[in-house]
């Protein structure tokens, strides 16, 4: 025994456990012993907080009796998760004088049992973060797994490990949790059972639900908006990519302050009261303002050098063209196979960020600029559309936008829409457009795998005009090139060979 905290019957204040942490450690090395003053049995209360806070026990003492009469106690300890039984085991009533053996050999085996019901995915021991996918829409039950499943692929692109996912369809939103309180509960509960460390909501939360959501467990809590920020910060390279996303970043994180963790002294357990965390949150706040006003002023000047930038190469009379496509696409595999350059590419989404420019050689010394921009994804907030600015104001310049589309993905129709959607919003949907299907050459295995996916393609390929390559093999891009090449110069005699 280290240490003892006693509270009164408005609440307690639950501390920070290093020694513990969530994810390493099934139980949380607190026991919480309390009276029941009717010898009322333990409540809901009682075994919720036991499962939330992942505590060693709870023990509610029987302060009912008259003075001299044995004391009785009630105690209950958290047990591996079952289909069909609670996580938790209430145990007989015994008398307080008649408990014997040491306690520290319980609760070790309590830990031990909690330890083996784990699957060696959820029993990972490194910094992996480990994370329970939710999704609360009103969308059909198609739409919501095909988000849910474009979640995970965000997820494996953060690091993250995907123990299991939730979807919901409430017939109305809560404005406190989003989803009701009982299920956010049996969630969490969940969560802590499987060795989970995050919850990830596919659907962007307020700042009073990351608070409500928060208060409830010692999980971090974040939604998609956030995960694709994270996303963004680490795949920045240059200085102008990095400035912008430190600045999304500030924007989202700015309301969002308050409640933040046990790092800012929150109380836990849902029992409450004002931490001494104010008066830091207060100091953050005003360094987070002034972290912001600094770096729109850095960015200002950046647009004023790519600015600069732009005017160069118009003068040049060169035309532009920029491929624009959903994340992963290919679209940089398809910058390097046709300038044989070598930009970064991964089976990732935003495996690139940054925009890269290249030139484009044809014949008779006709030349071209080609940009590769970054993807787009569904669902986009409007406050990640800053962490676009540069490769936008490369939109703008462009004379033809190559329309990049990944026709294996099984939401390939879906994912053409959301960025004709983007486009629109942008204001670029006027501008001249080549549409790409990509990963053609995978297409015989998918006849014979999915038929239906098959002449899906096919069917979409013909009635849209799409020109169908392989990215990453050079011989499938001549009819590219020749479209291209007409685009710009369509008297020029057509030559097979292309520098």
């Amino acid at each position: 025994m280290e240490y003892v905290i006693v509270g009164d019957d408005r609440g307690i204040f639950i501390p920070e456990l290093k020694d513990f942490p969530l994810g390493k450690k099934v139980l949380r090395g607190l026991r919480l012993v309390h009276t029941h003053l009717k010898g009322e049995q333990l409540s809901s209360d009682d075994l919720s907080d036991l499962s939330l806070l992942r505590l060693d026990c709870v023990v509610a003492i029987d302060a009912s009796v008259p003075q001299n009469a044995p004391v009785f106690l009630q105690s209950t300890h958290l047990v591996p998760p079952s289909p069909h039984s609670p996580p938790y085991r209430i145990n007989p009533t015994q008398q307080l004088g008649t408990i014997t053996g040491g306690f520290s050999p319980y609760i070790q085996s309590v830990e031990d049992e909690l330890l083996k019901g784990r699957s060696a995915a959820q029993a990972v021991a490194d910094e992996t973060e480990r994370a329970i996918l939710v999704s609360v829409t009103k969308a059909t039950a198609e739409e919501a797994t095909d988000s849910i499943e474009e979640l995970k692929e965000l997820a494996r692109t953060a690091g993250i490990l995907v123990l299991d996912h939730v979807i919901q369809r409430p017939r109305q939103f809560s404005p406190k949790y989003l989803m009701g309180e009982g299920k956010l509960r049996e969630v969490v509960i969940s969560a802590l059972q499987s060795g989970a460390t995050m919850l990830v909501f596919d659907q962007e939360l307020t700042p009073t639900q990351v608070r409500t959501i928060s208060g409830m467990t010692e999980l971090k809590v974040i939604d998609r908006s956030q995960l694709i920020l994270d996303i963004f910060a680490r795949r920045a390279t240059t200085l102008d990519g990095k400035v912008q996303v430190e600045l999304a970043q500030l924007k989202y994180l700015l309301p969002r302050l308050t409640g933040r963790g046990v790092q800012m002294s929150r109380l836990m357990g849902g029992i409450g009261g004002r931490g001494p965390g104010e008066t830091k949150l207060e100091i953050d706040r005003r360094r987070i303002r002034d972290r912001i006003a600094k770096l729109e002023r850095e960015l200002a000047k950046l647009s004023d050098n790519r600015v600069q930038r732009r005017q160069k190469r118009v003068k040049s009379s060169l035309p532009i063209i920029s491929i624009v496509g959903y994340t992963n696409a290919g679209k940089s595999t398809l910058l390097n196979s046709l300038t044989q350059s070598h930009v970064f590419t991964e089976n990732l989404l935003f495996a690139t960020l940054d925009t890269s420019t290249r030139r484009l050689r044809f014949p008779q010394d006709r030349e071209v600029i080609i940009t590769d921009t970054v993807g787009f994804i569904r669902s986009l907030p409007k406050s990640l559309l800053g962490a676009f600015r540069s490769t936008l104001e490369e939109l703008n310049d462009a004379n033809l936008l190559i329309h990049l589309v990944d026709c294996t993905n099984p939401r390939f129709m879906e994912q053409i829409k959301q960025v004709e959607d983007i486009l629109r919003e942008l204001g670029l949907d006027n501008k001249e457009m080549i549409l790409v299907f990509n990963k053609c050459d995978r297409l015989a295995d998918l006849k014979k795998m999915n038929p239906l996916h098959f002449m899906k393609i096919r069917k979409a390929s013909h009635a849209m005009g799409a020109v169908e390559i392989a990215a990453n093999d050079r011989k499938t891009l001549q009819p590219l090139l020749e479209q291209m090449r007409i685009r710009f110069w369509p008297t020029d005699i057509s030559d097979s060979h292309q520098d």
